[in-house]
């Protein structure tokens, strides 16, 4: 027995076939299948992404739901079963948080070094990326590495860190900011933020530097983080710590594209980083870079990130270096990444200002933007959420997005709160608590339309209406 029901947009077929029951149906975004119990979706080329897990029938996700009364062939010839009333929901695509943006002028980039034989961490495009990088943040100097850790970690090893030296780092940053602090056998210090970029406290680290000096225990360097692509207020920051007489390096590595003023992002402190890993605003798959205005600085970290091999017939080595060098096919990548930047750019601040313009009449929830001092590169749009009129909302709205298939994520989690570093010295006020337990990031992906923006604030609105 077949039988074809048509609601709405949604084709469906019952087939028997021995004595399981099957499912086939259609949509304009999928095609699915239920056999014994489980609904999957098969691939549709033309309209939809491909699922391949099984997925109990509670579990699928309710996008498109159509009720649907269905007969269909039993074991035995003529022998009918009534399935009943059921709930076909035929999931809508995943919107990720910040997925690559990859064209094809990368991919044609990518097979081209491949293919000219320039492999190895050494070739024509790893120079290149290295002079684009330079001009892009307006620098004499960039080295292209691994990882933004890698840069971190060489970045404080060339300003003279030390094992038993101390390390003024913001508090609400990724992980590695602080564990490349570790790697030297150096301790970090967290300084609380400000509110107007989630950044560096200048106050915090004004009273911080002051005291430490009557104490004879100044820092041997201050790491700034440009929070999820805005710059921090170094006109008050730099100041500081030349007073004192310490090094800054900066942690651009979510900021490229960003300003501070007239001043590109990892423009200022003594030597920035970047970061290309796959969520970034540019990607190289991994990597990484550091940028300077010190051909020293550019130099050593240049020689250890290449094992600090010497210049011998033979491998010999006078100190003890890193495989922390980026390789040529990766640079190409990023070279053609580079080329779009300003588009990238451009594109997430327009998702942004979706986003507010969709939230501006809740009253309790504030979308981040540019910081006074400087203009935002849209990597990731951030909300905070009023726990007052709206009591936490923002583990409601991220749940409430995940059940349909939308990833959103808190912000990053204070490094004063993490298990790892419960036994370190912070300087709290109290911001960065604050923010994580308000905020959250929403998808900001550089393909998204703006139906994917609408669909984000639909079931952030509705979340927030239920409060």
């Amino acid at each position: 027995m077949k039988r074809l029901l048509t609601t709405r947009a949604l084709c469906v077929t019952v087939l028997r076939s021995s004595n399981a029951i099957r499912w086939i149906f259609s949509a304009d975004q999928g095609t699915g299948s239920y056999t014994k119990g489980f609904l999957s979706l098969e691939p549709n080329v033309e309209k939809c992404r491909h699922y391949e897990q099984d997925l109990p029938l509670r579990t699928f996700l309710p996008s498109h739901p159509v009720p649907l009364c269905v007969s269909a062939g039993g074991a035995l010839p003529g022998e009918v079963w009534k399935v009943g009333v059921a709930r076909v929901d035929v999931p809508a695509s995943r919107l990720y948080l910040s997925p690559p943006s990859i064209q094809a002028e990368d991919e044609l980039a990518l097979v081209a070094a491949a293919r000219s034989g320039w492999v190895a961490p050494a070739g024509p495009e790893l120079d290149g990326f290295e002079d684009d990088l330079s001009a892009a943040s307006q620098r004499r100097h960039a080295v292209a590495l691994s990882s933004g850790t890698a840069a971190l970690h060489l970045g404080l090893l060339a300003l003279g860190v030390e094992r038993g030296d101390e390390v003024l780092v913001s508090d609400l940053t990724f992980g590695a900011t602080a564990f490349a602090v570790t790697y030297i056998g150096a301790h970090p210090v967290f300084i609380d933020v400000e509110e107007a970029s989630w950044n560096l406290d200048p106050q915090a680290l004004a009273d911080t530097l002051s005291r430490r000096k009557l104490d004879g225990r100044l820092p041997a360097a201050v790491v700034a983080v440009d929070v999820f692509g805005r710059t921090c207020d170094y006109g008050r920051i730099l100041p500081l710590c030349q007073e004192y007489g310490v090094p800054v390096l900066v942690d651009s590595a979510e900021a490229l594209g960003a300003t501070h003023g007239a001043r590109a992002a990892g423009s200022l402190g003594t030597a920035a980083v970047f970061s290309f890993n796959g969520n970034k605003i540019i990607t190289t798959s991994g990597g990484g870079a550091l940028v300077t205005d010190d051909p020293e600085i550019a130099r050593k970290v240049r020689h250890w990130s290449t094992q600090s091999r010497e210049p011998c017939p033979w491998y010999e080595h006078q100190e003890v270096g890193f495989n922390y060098r980026m390789s040529n096919v990766l640079a190409a990548l990023g070279r053609a990444q580079l080329l779009r930047l300003s588009e990238i750019v451009e594109r997430r601040r327009a998702i942004r200002d979706r986003y507010c313009q969709g939230l501006l009449e809740i009253p309790g929830v504030v979308v981040m933007g540019d910081p006074p001092w400087g203009r935002w590169n849209g990597w990731l749009t951030t909300v905070l959420f009023d726990s007052v009129p709206l009591p936490n909302a923002a583990t409601r709205v991220r749940q409430a997005l995940e059940a349909l298939n939308i990833e959103s994520r808190p912000v990053w989690k204070p490094m004063h709160q993490q298990p790892v570093f419960e036994k370190a010295e912070s300087v709290l006020t109290g911001m960065s608590d604050r923010i994580f337990a308000e905020g959250l990031c929403l998808p900001s992906g550089t393909a998204m339309s703006d139906g994917d923006v609408d669909r984000v604030l639909e079931v952030v609105a509705a979340s927030l209406a239920s409060l």
